[in-house]
């Protein structure tokens, strides 16, 4: 069958083992905007850009926008 597609085994072999779900940076932006929502709906919807920034650095260790520690 995979003849009659012209699809090459070894492509077929990475598509029956491809690692299925999101990859890992999919994931943290997924979660990073998650918690800006949470931080925009818990400031009933007044927080702009920066203050919802300083609610995050506030919230990690990390620099969201350089990703250096600080």
């Amino acid at each position: 069958m995979l003849r009659e597609l012209y699809i090459h085994s070894s492509t077929n072999h990475l598509w029956r083992h491809a690692v299925t779900g999101p990859c890992e940076r999919r994931r943290r932006g997924t979660e990073l905007a998650e918690q800006i929502r949470r931080i925009h709906t818990d400031s009933g919807g007044t927080y702009g850009s920066p203050r919802v920034h300083a609610a995050l650095k506030a919230r990690t260790s990390t620099s969201v926008a350089s990703g250096s520690n600080g």
